[in-house]
């Protein structure tokens, strides 16, 4: 029984370890710009490009090493003559809609774009039919007893 809580408490050691050692991540070398132009063409692209592994932030915001491998890869694209409309499609066709901030509208993303609305009148619906319920009918005598 010692022996096995030993050799638990040193398999917590060594997996809480893991983190200590770890790097951040860092771009061994800055991506540079040919021109002004191709840097905001690029920064306004990444910025509308989420992380696949980040979920919540944009290729632009990101630390993690995908985030860099996709930047680079979204400039090589650049300066391979691709649309802007191409290199999302190219990112789409290998990480599927997710990595668009605002997907298209389509079979697959229909809820996602009309579902908030949908709740929202459906909501002021509710509302309007308790608010009904609760109104005096007219034609009816009011209470003279207090409600308090």
């Amino acid at each position: 029984m010692h022996q096995a809580a030993a050799a638990f408490l040193l398999g917590l050691l060594v997996a809480l370890s893991g983190p200590a050692f770890a790097q951040p991540v860092t771009d061994p070398a800055p991506l540079q710009f040919a021109d002004p132009v191709e840097e905001r063409r690029f920064q306004s692209l990444v910025a509308e490009l989420r992380c696949v592994m980040c979920q919540n932030q944009s290729l632009a915001d990101s630390n993690a090493q995908i985030a860099v491998d996709l930047r680079r890869e979204v400039l090589t694209l650049i300066r391979e003559g691709r649309s802007d409309g191409e290199i999302r499609q190219f990112l789409v066709e290998r990480y599927g809609e997710f990595v668009l901030y605002r997907p298209r509208v389509g079979a697959a993303t229909w809820l996602l774009w009309f579902g908030p609305v949908v709740l929202l009148i459906g909501g002021a619906l509710v509302v309007a039919r308790i608010v009904r319920r609760r109104a005096p009918q007219p034609g009816s005598a009011p209470d003279n007893d207090p409600e308090w």
